[in-house]
């Protein structure tokens, strides 16, 4: 599978080894940064590459990393058609994809070890949405819905003091 990966400073050594474990077995990577562990880079600007590029067609898919993982999936959800989530377990990394049709699998760096981000990635990346039963269909087109009515009437709420 084609999919694109980044992270910020705090995930980029966990990013480096998921990237190479991915592309030995197989899968097509388009890295997006950090190219190197620079203290001062930014998660939301990550978190932008990586759904820019999905809603730009890239890639179908895609991994973010961070130091605990909520930064990236708070920004990354703020742009439409993505669905990040964070995944610390095998069943919410496939299970995401199979219910709600996550696109993007958010790790934290600090929180998980490489190993368990591999069998992750793995769980995540084999998954598929279930589109053929109409519960799941329903409670996805009820999330979309949400989307849409957010997206027209963007109100901007105030940034913390």
């Amino acid at each position: 599978m084609k999919l694109v990966i980044a992270s910020d400073h705090a995930g980029f050594s966990l990013k480096e080894e998921v990237r190479a474990y991915l592309t030995k077995a197989g899968h097509e990577i388009l890295d997006l940064g950090a190219f190197k562990c620079e203290p001062q880079d930014d998660y939301p600007d990550f978190a932008e590459r990586v759904g820019e590029a999905i809603k730009d067609g890239e890639a179908p898919r895609g991994i973010l990393i961070c130091g605990s993982g909520v930064g990236v999936s708070i920004a990354a959800n703020k742009i439409p058609g993505i669905r990040a989530a964070m995944c610390h377990d095998t069943y919410s990394a496939h299970q995401g994809v199979e219910h709600d049709d996550m696109n993007v699998l958010v790790l934290g760096a600090r929180i998980i070890g490489t190993a368990l981000a591999y069998e992750l990635a793995d769980a995540f990346l084999k998954a598929k949405f279930i589109s053929n039963e109409e519960r799941f269909t329903r409670r996805f087109k009820k999330v979309l819905a949400i989307e849409a009515k957010y997206q027209r009437g963007a109100s901007q709420s105030n940034p913390p003091a």
